[in-house]
């Protein structure tokens, strides 16, 4: 199985990067899928153009891909605009895989209100957005050893959902 992560903002001096790379640290560590981080900040997207060359950068990621993780801050109670234009660039290729969401604030609320969004984004981009959320909260500190306990248990309701969804994608 493969799930990559995309790092959802490309904004100077952004603290997610630190969780992001925490995440696919722990899922390199987990084993159970393989996975690559990828950057917003790799394509260069001014605007949703579905023939584009970073149209088709995306579109062989998630293609391949069984399952999204998305990495991404809550930024004035949503999800950054590079986020969303990096989504909209293709829409077949994420039918029925399970996403899932990590979000990171400043705040003690670890970024609830950009989850709920993506959610709905989500499920119009025809995913499944599974139930288990990993939210970071004050962001910039040290990442607490209890975040790894929450990352696994996310893990295993991923994998759980990208098994049974390529499953029923296959035998389709």
């Amino acid at each position: 199985m493969f799930i990559p992560i995309l790092l959802g903002t490309g904004r100077e001096g952004r603290q997610s990067e630190k969780v992001a790379n925490f995440v696919f640290g722990e899922a390199k560590q987990y084993g159970k899928f393989e996975t690559e981080l990828i950057d917003v900040r790799d394509f260069n997207l001014t605007r949703t153009d579905r023939t584009s060359e970073e149209a088709k950068k995306w579109s062989v990621v998630m293609s391949k891909a069984d399952g999204l993780i998305i990495v991404a801050p809550e930024y004035n109670h949503g999800y950054p605009g590079e986020l969303k234009l990096v989504l909209d660039q293709i829409y077949t290729e994420y039918a029925r895989k399970p996403l899932g969401i990590c979000s990171v604030s400043g705040g003690g609320f670890g970024g609830v209100n950009m989850t709920q969004q993506l959610r709905l984004v989500g499920i119009e981009l025809n995913m499944v957005p599974i139930l288990e959320t990993v939210p970071f909260s004050h962001a910039g500190e040290e990442i607490a050893e209890e975040y790894k306990e929450r990352v696994a248990k996310f893990f295993d309701e991923l994998t759980w959902y990208a098994s049974a969804l390529k499953s029923a994608r296959d035998s389709s």
